[in-house]
Parts: C-alpha cells; structure tokens; sequence
C-alpha cells in the first residue's frame, strides 16, 4: 500500500473513530464529498491546508493521519506503545479511550 492510501485509510478510520459521515467531514472542511473519498481512497494527494482542516474538523493532531500500521508489529510492542499511551491521563481521558475501543471492538 503506497503512503497516499495509507494515508487514506488513516483518514477514514480517524472519521468513523469520531462517528462521521463523509459528507459532515466534507461539509466541516468545506470540501466536496467526492474529493474526500478520493482522498480517503489514496486517488489524490491533500494539502498541507487541508491536512490541517481534517485535523482541527475532528480535534486531533495533523500527524495522526501519519501513523500508519505496520504488518509486521508485534502485539507486545502494540501493547507497550498503548501502556505509554495511556500512562498519566486523567481519568475524562481513560474514559474516552475506553469508549472508543469499545466501539472498535463492539463492531
């Protein structure tokens, strides 16, 4: 898979992660819906602009569209890397991360 469709399915699990539909993300970025789809895709390459619009859309950082899966990670470094993530959150933000696993895995 090439970066731009990483990118791309980065995008479109960080907008179902925050339970939108394409055309609320394309309507809060002021983009067509069929361009968000190309783009979720990996058919065309955004902005910098725009990379930052998707990101403040859904309050997240521009660089969470950037982290893409690896294949080949194993679960105990998976498992590290959400330890480390979740080390001195307070308790609002334990509860949201528990929610949105819950969505994944409840799916």
């Amino acid at each position: 898979m090439n970066a731009a469709a990483q990118f791309g399915s980065r995008l479109r699990a960080v907008r179902k992660a925050h339970k939108l539909k394409i055309g609320q993300l394309a309507d809060r970025v002021e983009i067509g819906v069929k361009h968000l789809g190309r783009l979720e895709r990996g058919e065309k390459h955004p902005s910098f602009e725009l990379i930052i619009a998707l990101a403040q859309a859904m309050n997240v950082s521009p660089a969470t569209f950037f982290e893409f899966d690896s294949p080949q990670t194993d679960p105990k470094i998976l498992r590290k890397h959400l330890d480390q993530l979740l080390t001195e959150r307070d308790a609002k933000a334990l509860h949201q991360a528990h929610r949105l696993l819950r969505v994944f895995f409840d799916s």
